[in-house]
């Protein structure tokens, strides 16, 4: 199914809106130039380039052609898939290719790296070592490691620089320094000079940089999975019912209007309506909700929900890219794709640190060459060369990813999965908070609460007394024969709170009995006969149906436990109701301690269910949230999302279901409950193993102490920069004659590179 193509009528002609896998894009600069090339394209309105999933949003009218915007990227290094085959489809293969491309280099580049870094470390004077070392380094450098030299070109043909022209630039010039040195070495001999090589240095950067690359091309190659499960969800198939004839369609084939045959335990393919028949269908994609909702003629279905036990005939009302589903799988698409890709920071910098860099590079040649007396161009050569050595970008490179890999880490060990470092940096920032309310702040399954018999014995089942020996000489005692019979009818239901109630009197080992009779009514329970007597298990209007009569504990009982968000099943013989059981998705231990540790540390909380009005009320006061949302729909919950963003705020939105997905995707940092559903867990970017609400607040910590770890990261890598630079350009030298050999300039950038992997490790002593 395509999701990604809509057209539009404009004067003149059509206008057409359609995404597109990229090809060539390396970094958020790529994306900008590739948003900046199509948006002056003839024919192009807008275009928006989303580099999280490598594609670009474009809406072009009548007089141009995917195959002209292809033709325009391409001349300068990019492209576009062009063809019938699915947008997402195609980016997964692309991400995937060039996954695999990235750990073939990377592999490639350190087998080779290896020897060259042993005979650069440990056998530098070992005349051979440096024509080996050049053999080996050629292969690393241009052929493994030829991105960073065509990405570096692509820059600078833009004005811009990044983290890539850092290594062109660093690893270029050792090299070309290496081989000058390995080629003349009397060149130097002659000044007095004992030449070095710098082989294992341009190699090292190289494999630490393309590994970094590989671990995010990894992350972006898993974006497209839940989108792909959640296509999942809509059946290949479905049974057309047409001239009282069922035959076996494809879901391409089917029109609005058909008549469809719903077999149970099988998905909704499209929205429609019930003609006939009757089913609890599982909604809980749509509402979160755990309990089947029962369907009849005349209700809505959706595409995607799952038929229980009964068949359904319904009337096909939306199909194709119109149904819920659909809508569904496109707004989480579009939500990962309107997130502009926040520019790395080491970028950013770099940005503003490579001009300098090079700029202090020549004006150190240039000072040489004017003052340097006799030896002036080996001096300024010596000089230039060790201030572009010496500002290498291997601890600037190491400085985010190392405090992050250690940040996953100690979530880990704290039960907090994090797939994407920039959730984990958003993290501290987050000042609103929305969390759902089944499987989130409830356990998400109903369970049988409380329960009352008519002689008035009140029996909460949370106590540890049996409630087959409650009871007293003054009452109706709980007799086996009573709890037999509830358990049979309720054994026999479809109803799917009578699973809970099953459920609840196994633990109480009461055993099933022989029933004369057994009898499922539509939208009000179940009846049987046993020893001539009939009993009912059912809602309210089941008893007075038959004219039952209620006593006056089990009417006020009742009320109150519906104001209290519990569901009210009631138990009757032929004359007098019983007792009632109160069912109830009960709050998890952590909940309310988590809002209120989440409110004390400044963050808005909010709660959004697609429950009814009543229990979400219970719910949210129940664990002190002011501002909840109830019966909302999937999309409602991520417009909430962007009103939030569009306010100014950083959003985290914690969600267990498909119901939260698009939601999840809105969000600034998307959460999901480790227990639900695969589809929620792949959009959300932060995964909690256990039910512990208060491992949120543990994961913002996290962040916190992650983000602080980077910038101190970033402090060290500069200071010996800003130290060493001045230094290696020769500013001693008139005052003491000392003039930085480039040797050791590449041991100050490796002392540099330790101190920032030391720095990182601290985190993980430190106490969440």
């Amino acid at each position: 199914m395509k999701t990604e193509t809509t057209l539009t009528a404009q004067k003149p002609g059509n206008l057409h809106k359609e995404t597109f896998p990229v090809t060539g894009m390396t970094c958020a600069a790529c994306a900008s130039s590739v948003e900046t090339i199509l948006q002056h394209t003839p024919g192009v309105k807008s275009a928006a380039v989303n580099f999280a999933t490598n594609t670009v949003q474009v809406e072009y009218d009548h007089t141009t052609t995917p195959e002209d915007l292809n033709t325009a990227l391409t001349e300068i290094g990019y492209g576009l898939v062009v063809g019938s085959k699915d947008v997402q489809e195609a980016v997964q293969e692309e991400q995937e290719k060039k996954f695999q491309s990235v750990k073939k280099q990377t592999i490639g580049a350190a087998a080779l790296t290896l020897p060259v870094f042993i005979l650069g470390m440990f056998f530098m004077d070992w005349e051979p070592g440096k024509w080996i070392s050049l053999v080996l380094s050629i292969p690393v450098l241009f052929y493994f490691g030829k991105n960073f030299y065509t990405n570096a070109w692509k820059q600078a043909r833009h004005g811009k620089a990044n983290m890539d022209t850092l290594v062109a630039l660093s690893t270029g010039i050792a090299f070309i320094f290496s081989v000058f040195n390995t080629l003349f070495p009397e060149f130097w001999h002659q000044r007095g000079i004992h030449p070095h090589v710098y082989y294992e240095a341009a190699t090292v950067i190289i494999v630490f940089i393309s590994f970094g690359k590989m671990l995010e091309e990894k992350a972006k190659s898993q974006t497209g999975t839940a989108l792909k499960k959640l296509m999942g969800l809509q059946p290949k198939t479905l049974t057309r019912l047409q001239d009282g004839k069922a035959r076996e369609i494809k879901i391409e084939e089917v029109l609005v209007g058909d008549r469809i045959l719903i077999k149970p335990g099988e998905k909704i393919p499209v929205d429609g309506k019930v003609l006939e028949g009757s089913s609890f269908l599982d909604e809980s994609m749509i509402s979160g909700e755990p309990v089947s909702v029962e369907k009849k003629a005349g209700d809505s279905v959706y595409s995607g929900t799952i038929n229980q036990k009964g068949s359904l005939e319904i009337e096909a009302v939306k199909v194709g890219a119109s149904t819920l589903l659909a809508q569904i799988i496109q707004r989480v698409q579009e939500a990962q794709g309107s997130k502009a890709p926040v520019q790395k920071l080491v970028d950013k910098i770099a940005g503003i640190f490579v001009p300098v860099v090079i700029g202090i590079a020549l004006l150190t040649f240039g000072v040489w060459m004017i003052y340097g007396g006799d030896n002036a161009f080996s001096h300024a050569l010596l000089a230039a060369v060790s201030v572009l050595v010496i500002a290498c970008p291997c601890a600037l490179g190491l400085a985010t990813p190392t405090a992050i890999m250690v940040g996953v880490g100690k979530g880990a060990e704290n039960n907090i999965l994090i797939r994407d470092a920039e959730s984990l940096e958003l993290g501290h920032k987050v000042n609103a908070i929305i969390l759902d309310k089944t499987g989130t702040i409830t356990e998400g399954k109903p369970t049988v609460s409380s329960v009352q018999w008519a002689a008035g014995n009140h029996h909460e089942v949370s106590s540890k007394q049996s409630i087959v020996s409650s009871g007293s000489a003054n009452h109706l005692p709980l007799t086996t024969h009573y709890l037999q019979i509830l358990y049979t009818l309720e054994s026999k239901s479809a109803h799917p709170l009578a699973e809970a109630v099953v459920k609840h009197l196994k633990t109480e080992n009461v055993k099933a009995t022989d029933l004369e009779h057994f009898e499922s009514i539509t939208a009000r329970g179940v009846s049987g006969r046993k020893n001539g007597r009939t009993y009912f298990v059912g809602n309210r209007q089941l008893l007075q149906e038959n004219g039952i009569s209620i006593p006056k504990n089990l009417e006020s009982t009742a009320q109150e436990w519906s104001n209290q968000a519990q569901t009210v099943i009631w138990f009757a013989d032929q004359d007098n109701a019983q007792a009632i059981l109160g069912i109830q998705d009960q709050l998890k231990p952590s909940s309310k301690a988590a809002v209120a540790q989440l409110q004390k540390s400044g963050v808005e909380v909010y709660m959004l269910t697609g429950d009814n009005r009543q229990t979400a009320a219970a719910v949210a006061q129940e664990v002190g949230i002011a501002d909840y949302r109830a019966e909302v729909m999937p999309e409602d919950k991520s417009e909430f999302v962007k009103r939030l963003q569009e306010n100014g705020k950083i959003v985290a939105m914690v969600g267990d279901g498909i119901n939260d997905s698009e939601a999840l995707a809105q969000a600034d940092v998307s959460i999901a409950m480790g227990h639900g559903s695969d589809i929620a867990m792949d959009v959300a970017k932060i995964t909690l193993i256990t039910s512990d609400l208060q491992k949120i607040q543990q994961a913002f910590q996290l962040s916190h102490l992650t983000v602080n770890g980077i910038k101190q990261n970033l402090f060290w890598a500069f200071i010996y920069n800003l130290i060493g630079i001045p230094i290696a350009a020769g500013v001693l030298y008139p005052i003491n004659g000392f003039l930085l050999d480039p040797m050791i300039a590449g041991a100050a950038m490796a002392f540099s590179s330790v101190s920032v992997v030391m720095n990182s490790l601290r985190l993980k002593i430190r106490k969440l």
